[in-house]
């Protein structure tokens, strides 16, 4: 393969042609065109590399940034003990910009918050003084105001389908998801635990759900109208087990528009993320790490001038921006912009030649690891290596422009979900449409070689049963016990694979239903709500339906009836079944309530006392 365009120009040049040669690239790649300074120009630049290496902290928005928010923070993200002296930001038009400092609770840093926002297209330039220990240094910075242009409102229509497909209870009637069909039971080797969804579309209600590996509900949280979740799993939150999920709007525009939830084990919200700089939380990505900070993505419509490169001189972009934010206090620790990185040039997205929205790029996986942070991008069809500290690349797999020869079977088109896997090695989730590149989605496991830069192809899984071409979104994770798992996205389906490629489980939710990633891991958890009772009479007795909406340990309900609430006494017992259990109590109690009994026959829970209807 010949050598990037940009690699041949620079070949030889020191800092400062680097930076001079990287400007021109840019103008050229992102259709810059010439403005008088008393009209900003539109365009994008590729980030300053060679002035963000300087810097002894991390500075955002990095060197170069050519379409910050308004409202963005200046960040200064460093080791343990940085501290942030004194602060001037001066904007080419808003003028100098006073602030106050605040500091993250990982003590690795602090952000400037100016007072008031800076304005679009105005030249930003910074410089701070910074303790990093026993030293203090100058950190300079400088970017552009982006041109925000507000996002169309309008959500994906509901899909419309058979209430069949939608799941119902007695004791439970404001519960209604998707149903769940098993198509192939959990075979020997299966890895144990329960599956974390969240389905929207089709029919049911859209929200976070787990069900066993019977297909029982196990949780289901129904969310207010219009909001739809994504990413729902465990994970470690301040030494804590907890649960994890995006709740917003998804819009038409391809992208979300909300916040991050986390729950602890007794479905309680113990906190909320958002994204910081004025933007909203995507769908896409939630990862939190064990400092106590979170990954997350936002997009970020902009105007542009497109006109040198065919398109219209309005045009409106979105920029994927990733964002590592400090959960504790809300601040933004680190950001990174895919325009200004990467060129628009290389998009397999159709520029449009009017004022709709242009997604590019479309970041939808970020996974932080020793060796850089992995980004993969849907509409470049490449998987990034990116350097925290410069924000530049430190290898790409796939697009236009790759970092390594592409061995058989490693060619992969829309993709989602790269992660880091032991030994350097990446898995992905091969969407192959749309447009179809490929006859069926596969999950792959492959390997770059940094030395040899050739990738090669460790494992692929596909679905024997049928042949599945997932539209759009969609997981592969790696199990601990060496199998794994496939959540087909934009398919209902999902699926558990060996290491070897053989089917060890299968379902699918119901019609037209999509859950963007599907999780598998153990779950134990204990509302705090009462069980939930529902009792009709008919012939000779009382039939009881009880549920407890998340409950993991229940292994027998008890019923009580009687006269009055001081006169309750057992009347039956059964074993929990599923997630509804109907019990039949003979004769014919004035009130009934319920008692969830654990393994050793300890109470874990009583219901309301209720009349029997009919």
């Amino acid at each position: 393969m010949p050598p990037h365009p940009l690699r041949r120009q620079l070949k030889g040049l020191g800092a400062a042609g680097f930076t001079a040669a990287l400007t021109i690239f840019a103008a050229t790649a992102c259709g810059g065109a010439g403005y008088p300074t008393a009209n900003p120009p539109k365009t994008i630049r590729l980030a300053n590399v060679a002035a963000a290496a300087v810097n002894p902290v991390t500075v955002s928005p990095l060197p170069g940034t050519g379409d910050a928010s308004p409202r963005t923070q200046i960040s200064f993200l460093g080791a343990a003990g940085t501290k942030v002296i004194s602060v001037k930001a001066v904007g080419s038009l808003s003028g100098s910009h006073a602030g106050r400092i605040e500091a993250y609770s990982t003590g690795t840093g602090e952000s400037f918050i100016a007072n008031r926002p800076f304005s679009s297209g105005e030249k930003v330039t910074v410089s701070a003084h910074v303790s990093t220990g026993s030293t203090t240094a100058t950190v300079h910075t400088s970017f552009t105001v982006g041109f925000e242009v507000p996002s169309s409102q309008t959500e994906f229509p509901d899909n419309k389908g058979d209430a069949a497909d939608v799941q119902h209870y007695l004791s439970a009637p404001t519960l209604t998801p998707s149903s769940v069909r098993i198509t192939t039971p959990a075979k020997p080797g299966a890895a144990p635990g329960d599956f974390f969804l969240a389905p929207y579309q089709g029919v049911g209600s859209p929200g976070p759900m787990i069900i066993d590996q019977a297909g029982n509900l196990v949780w289901f949280h129904p969310l207010p109208a219009g909001d739809s979740s994504t990413n729902l799993q465990p994970q470690t939150y301040d030494g804590h087990t907890v649960l994890t999920f995006w709740q917003g709007r998804i819009l038409k525009l391809g992208f979300g528009q909300g916040e991050d939830e986390i729950y602890n084990t007794s479905y309680q919200p113990i906190a909320r993320v958002r994204a910081g700089n004025g933007y909203f939380a995507d769908l896409h990505e939630f990862t939190i790490t064990p400092q106590g900070t979170a990954w997350l993505d936002a997009f970020d419509p902009v105007e542009l001038n497109l006109s040198a490169s065919g398109g219209s001189p309005h045009a409106v972009v979105n920029d994927s921006i990733v964002q590592e934010v400090d959960i504790k206090t809300g601040l933004v620790m680190w950001e990174w912009h895919a325009l200004g990185h990467i060129p628009l040039r290389d998009s397999y997205a159709p520029m449009p030649h009017t004022t709709i929205n242009w997604d590019y790029v479309h970041i939808n996986a970020i996974d932080p690891g020793p060796d850089g942070l992995l980004l993969s991008a849907r509409n470049t069809w490449t998987i990034y290596d990116v350097n925290i500290h410069t924000g530049a690349f430190i290898w790409r797999i796939g697009g236009k422009y790759p970092s390594f020869r592409r061995g058989p079977g490693t060619f992969f088109y829309w993709q989602h979900d790269a992660r880091w896997q032991p030994g350097g090695m990446v898995s992905l989730f091969d969407n192959g449409s749309t447009p179809p590149k490929e006859k069926q989605t596969r999950g792959l496991l492959i390997d770059p070689n940094t030395s040899t830069k050739e990738v090669t192809l460790v494992k692929q899984f596909t679905n024997p049963n049928e042949p599945l071409l997932a539209s759009s979104q969609g997981d592969l994770l790696n199990l601990p016990d060496g199998n794994w798992l496939m959540g087909y996205g934009g398919l209902p389906n999902f699926t558990e694979y060996t290491s070897s490629g053989q089917v060890l489980f299968d379902a699918t939710l119901g019609p037209d239903v999509q859950s963007f990633r599907t999780f598998l891991a153990p779950w134990s958890a204990q509302p705090k709500t009462p069980p939930s009772i529902a009792a009709q009479r008919g012939g000779s007795g009382v039939n009881v339906e009880v549920s407890w909406n998340g409950a993991t340990t229940v292994a027998s309900w008890k019923v009580l009836g009687g006269s009055s609430k001081s006169a309750l006494s057992e009347v039956a017992r059964a074993p929990k079944s599923g997630f509804e259990t109907t019990i039949a109590v003979h004769g014919s109690p004035a009130l009934v309530a319920v008692e969830a009994i654990g393994s050793s026959g300890q109470t874990l829970g009583t219901s309301t006392a209720i009349a029997p209807s009919g």
